[in-house]
């Protein structure tokens, strides 16, 4: 009986997981195209009041619009001027914002659009014994340690810096983008680095 209630628990609870941010997705996508739709729809139905096609015609704009303005925004932030203006209006409000970095984070890794400051993915013995870390190598140095930065799941913007001594620092040939979604994911998807760390450890290389 408590196997079936431990399965029905997983069961459940991993199909949230799979479920809950799709859907909290597409809820958002659908809010924005419907604040675009309603905001065109006026303008839409004196140009086709006869149409039959009126209702596709009007998605059809709104998406068109919305692309436009996605398209419009990064021009402008591309401009130096643009790029200024948007980082003042960022730092005295989206940043005080509850979440804001979170999602502006989330949102760049998975386009791939985030440009990582970090040289490679390590797994780091920080206490000097079996525990392993995600961490991220950001500097080398000559006497032989190796600075690294470990960040905090979910929000990889905060963690913690150690400078160790080279072997207790293991890369691994993972994508830098690859391990932020495992840091952001609270470890979910960590199979990979895993593998690679026990590969190299295998074929004895350093």
């Amino acid at each position: 009986m408590e196997r079936l209630k431990g399965f029905l628990k997983s069961a459940i609870v991993g199909g949230l997981l799979v479920v809950l941010p799709v859907a909290i997705f597409l809820f958002i996508l659908s809010w924005v195209f419907g604040l675009v739709r309603s905001a065109i729809a006026p303008i839409t139905s004196l140009l086709m009041e006869n149409s039959a096609l009126q209702g596709l015609i009007v998605d059809a704009l709104g998406i068109a619009l919305l692309i436009l303005i996605c398209f419009s925004v990064g021009v402008v932030v591309r401009i130096r001027l643009g790029h200024w203006l948007f980082s003042i209006l960022e730092k005295t409000m989206f940043m005080k914002a509850p979440g804001y970095m979170l999602i502006k984070e989330t949102v760049a890794q998975f386009l791939g659009n985030k440009r990582s400051p970090f040289g490679a993915v390590a797994l780091a013995q920080i206490f000097e014994n079996e525990t392993l870390v995600s961490a991220f190598i950001t500097d080398e140095h000559q006497n032989g340690y190796v600075t690294v930065f470990v960040p905090t799941g979910p929000n990889p913007t905060s963690g913690n810096i150690y400078h160790l001594p080279r072997h207790y620092v293991h890369p691994v040939d993972v994508p830098v983008e690859d391990a932020m979604r495992s840091i952001i994911s609270c470890g979910a998807g960590s199979t990979r680095l895993f593998n690679k760390y026990v590969e190299k450890k295998k074929t004895g290389s350093t």
